[in-house]
């Protein structure tokens, strides 16, 4: 269901209707869960964070403007609750996560199809390997095909930080392509 065959279910939602905020639900809750799972690691930390998300939507449908996209929206929230979520964790667990980051460890996905579908698992082991803040540039610009403007808008920062962040996070990409052999090039 695209952007304009929400809005008149968004408009519901926004009145209180529980039955269109399922419907909105339902047509973006697989995506908005891709895109955390890109960012974080622990299963039970993705459906806590996407939950959170979810209720941080229904808390802020009055700030949603529908002269721009949903899911643009929808993305924002999304990338500031993950932000949200990590600097939380990192008071508690600094050293922890921040070993877990550097590995690329095995998880179950709810949905392997898509995994598969959606990039080969190579890839994706080094995109899981890079820092949150080159991971997230590159999923939102790659996995979700935003300008870096737009990407800068949604991170609320500089536009030349974004191109850095993406030039860096390619850079490093193509170095550990390389270093593990792989015939597939990075551009």
């Amino acid at each position: 269901m695209n952007d304009k065959e929400l809005l008149p279910w968004l408009e519901k939602a926004t009145l209180g209707d529980e039955s269109a905020f399922q419907l909105v639900y339902q047509a973006t809750h697989q995506d908005v869960y891709r895109t955390v799972a890109f960012l974080v690691y622990n299963k039970q930390d993705i459906e806590d964070i996407v939950n959170e998300i979810y209720m941080r939507m229904w808390r802020s449908f009055h700030t949603y403007d529908p002269k721009r996209p949903f899911r643009y929206w929808l993305h924002g929230i999304t990338v500031r609750q993950v932000q949200d979520w990590k600097r939380k964790a990192w008071r508690r667990i600094r050293l922890f996560e921040r070993n877990r980051q550097m590995t690329c460890e095995q998880f179950e996905w709810t949905d392997k199809a898509v995994l598969q579908s959606e990039m080969k698992y190579e890839m994706f082991c080094l995109v899981r390997q890079l820092s949150y803040k080159l991971r997230v540039v590159v999923i939102l610009r790659y996995f979700h095909d935003y300008a870096l403007e737009e990407i800068a808008d949604m991170l609320q920062i500089p536009v030349g930080t974004v191109k850095s962040r993406h030039h860096l996070a390619l850079k490093e990409l193509r170095k550990r392509f390389e270093m593990t052999g792989g015939d597939a090039y990075v551009h």
